[in-house]
C-alpha cells in the first residue's frame, strides 16, 4: 500500500529546545561535525489504493490544518513512498 509523507519542522524563529538538547549532546557522544539541530515531526499517512491527485491534496490540507500547528510550523514536504 502507498504511504503519504507529511514532514513538519518548527518555523525558524521559533525556539527548538529538543534541537538545542540533541546538538548539546552530540559532542559528547563523540558526534563533532553537527553545530546546529531542528527537531521535527514526520507522519506516515497509509492509502487504500492508488495515490490520486485529489487525495494527495486531501493529505496537503491535513498537513496544513492538522498535523501543524501553523503558527509555530511548516510543512516542509509532502510526498508519495510505493509500498
Amino acid at each position: 500500500m502507498p504511504r503519504i509523507v507529511v514532514d513538519v519542522m518548527p518555523k525558524p524563529e521559533i525556539l527548538d529546545p529538543q534541537g538545542k538538547a540533541i546538538v548539546g549532546a552530540l559532542p559528547r557522544l563523540g558526534f563533532t561535525a553537527f553545530s546546529g539541530v531542528r527537531q521535527g515531526k514526520r507522519f506516515e499517512l497509509t492509502v487504500e489504493g492508488p495515490v490520486t491527485d485529489e487525495i494527495l491534496e486531501q493529505a496537503r490540507n491535513a498537513a496544513e490544518t492538522m498535523l501543524s500547528n501553523p503558527v509555530i510550523e511548516d510543512v516542509v514536504n509532502v510526498e508519495v513512498l510505493d509500498a
